[in-house]
Formats: structure tokens, C-alpha cells, sequence
């Protein structure tokens, strides 16, 4: 059994570490891709996870494969592609560590994962199905998200959504809003952030949770806020949590990620259904989560950036 599989990308981020005289940055790469460090922080807490997925037939395919390995993650349902090559992402980020996002991917190989190179079998053995938007843009891997969560619904598996909003990547803002209302309308746990619940919605995280809940069907809802914290709810309660004060923030990339398989993490080790948490478990669990973004932020990349257990438990 596995306690979380996740679908979706696995990819090199590219991080801008400085300019040069003609103002050419100079990158440091990181393994990454929202799926991927959402099951890292998990493996790395403990949970058994795998990830379904596809990567070229090159360097950075091979890299990130054994990196998957390094991070605990099973990688039986990664496929690697000849004809297409594994995606990039290249980074800039602002003063506060705020990043700006530029893709390789026309297309790239996390796009081309096909139905029928789906490994149902691990989604049969999961307690907890995850997925994101970045994996509903455009065909095939639309299609083999459509069947990954037909499985999962038909074998009343959790599920787990981030929408991730990355607008280069979409057609038009219509199209982005349209696949993640999609998927919101799917999900029993929904992780977002302030500005994707602007982007959908035009109001504010506490009036988002509670039309995801009310109009969406989700059975609980995260909106996170960056430095103001956490704002979340079920039916049982609401609340929000600050963000952990006074660190020196290097790099968001993937703090969100790490957020959401933080929670995951404590929901699943509380052994509750999503709605069924009271106001104390839910800001418990939701004070351990920003701890763990909040830390990571402190060091460069996603997968790379996830703190042990203990470091996040002392600040939690």
C-alpha cells in the first residue's frame, strides 16, 4: 500500500543565483515540479509515496529519476520518453524571494504522458490520490489525469488538489480558470494560494475556503498566504495561522508544495477523515505545515529544500 501517489510533473528548476556584466543570469538547477516535492516532504516524514509521471530519455531525465530515488519516492509509474525531452523551468527570483517562472516545454515530456502509460495499479493501492493543474493544460496528460481520477473516485480514494496556477503555461486565463474550477470540483482537499483564490474567484482567502466548501464539495480547504500564514477551514471550524516570523527568506520555489505534504502528512497521521477535524487538530496541523514552507524558504529549491521532522516540530 501507499499512503499518497501523486501524478503530475517532474522537472529541472533553473534558479537564478546572480547576473553577469551583460546581465545573463547564472542558474543553479534543482530538482523539482509540484507533484514531486508535495511527495518528498511526505516521504521524507515517513509516508510511502510514488509518482506517475514521464521524463525524456537525457541527462536531466536521469537525474531527476534518481532523485525520486534519493528522496524516498517510487518511481515504477515514471516513464522515460525518447522523443521528447524532460522539462525545464527557469526561475528568477525578486528581492523577497518571489519568483517569476519561464518554461521548456513545447512540449515537454511531463505533457506527453499518455492513458494508456497510466500505472493504475498504484492508484489502486493508494489511501490518497494528489494531483495538479500543470498536468491539465494540454493533451495527453489531460486525458491521463481525466482516467487517473475516474480510478481514484471509483475506489472512493482521498483526493488531493493544488491547482499551482502558472498562466505562461495555459492558453488564455479562461482556459487556466476553467480546468482548475475543474478540478476543484473534484478534490476532497484542497491546498491553494491567496492569489490563485483572487485569480478564480476575486475575493479573499476566507470568502475562497468557504465557496470551495459550500459550492465545490471539498471536505477541507488551505489558502495560503505567504508571510500572513494560513487561512483554513471544514465544516467543523476556521481559523488562520501566522507564518513562522524572522527568517531570512531565500527562495519560495516549492513552499507551497512542501505546505501541502506537510498537512497531508499530519491529516493522514491523525487518522480523520478531512471533515471531521476540530478547531485544535486543524491548527495543529496547519502550524506544522507553514513551519515547514516557512523553513524551506530559508534554503534554495523544492525537493532539496525540505527540513527534517524534528527541526519543523520544534517551531510548530
Amino acid at each position: 500500500m501507499y499512503d499518497v501517489v501523486a501524478l503530475g510533473e517532474l522537472l529541472i528548476d533553473f534558479t537564478c543565483k546572480a547576473l553577469d556584466k551583460d546581465g545573463y543570469p547564472t542558474m543553479e538547477a534543482h530538482p523539482g515540479g509540484a507533484p514531486a516535492n508535495y511527495l518528498a516532504a511526505l516521504a521524507k516524514f515517513g509516508a510511502k509515496t510514488a509518482l506517475l509521471g514521464k521524463v525524456g530519455d537525457d541527462a536531466f531525465g536521469r537525474l531527476l529519476r534518481s532523485s525520486l530515488g534519493r528522496a524516498g519516492i517510487d518511481d515504477g509509474g515514471l516513464v522515460t520518453a525518447g522523443d521528447v525531452f524532460t522539462t525545464l523551468a527557469f526561475v528568477t527570483l525578486d528581492e523577497s524571494g518571489d519568483r517569476e517562472f519561464s518554461f521548456a516545454r513545447k512540449p515537454g515530456a511531463d505533457a506527453r504522458l499518455s492513458p494508456e502509460e497510466l500505472r493504475l495499479d498504484y492508484i489502486e493501492q493508494a489511501r490518497v490520490f494528489h494531483f495538479g493543474t500543470l498536468s491539465l493544460t494540454e493533451e495527453p496528460v489531460r486525458s491521463s489525469t481525466e482516467k487517473a481520477l475516474a480510478c481514484a473516485k471509483r475506489l472512493n480514494k482521498l483526493i488531493s488538489f493544488d491547482p499551482n496556477l502558472r498562466l505562461p503555461l495555459w492558453r488564455t486565463p479562461d482556459e487556466a480558470r476553467k480546468q482548475m474550477l475543474w478540478g476543484l470540483a473534484q478534490a476532497d482537499v484542497v491546498k491553494l494560494s491567496a492569489e490563485e483564490a483572487a485569480f478564480l474567484f476575486f475575493t479573499g482567502p476566507e470568502n475562497a475556503a468557504e465557496k470551495i466548501l459550500n459550492e465545490f464539495g471539498a471536505a477541507l480547504v488551505y489558502v495560503t498566504c505567504g508571510a500572513e500564514g494560513c487561512v483554513y477551514q471544514n465544516k467543523k471550524a476556521r481559523g488562520r495561522v501566522p507564518a513562522l516570523s524572522g527568517l531570512n527568506i531565500v527562495d519560495t520555489t516549492g513552499a507551497g508544495d512542501i505546505f501541502a505534504g506537510a498537512a497531508m502528512f499530519r491529516l493522514l497521521r491523525s487518522g480523520k477523515a478531512p471533515g471531521e477535524l476540530d478547531g485544535a487538530e486543524l491548527a495543529d496541523i496547519v502550524r506544522f505545515a507553514c513551519a515547514a514552507a516557512g523553513l524551506s524558504a530559508t534554503r534554495p529549491g523544492g525537493i532539496s529544500s525540505i527540513p527534517e521532522y524534528e527541526e519543523i516540530s520544534a517551531l510548530a
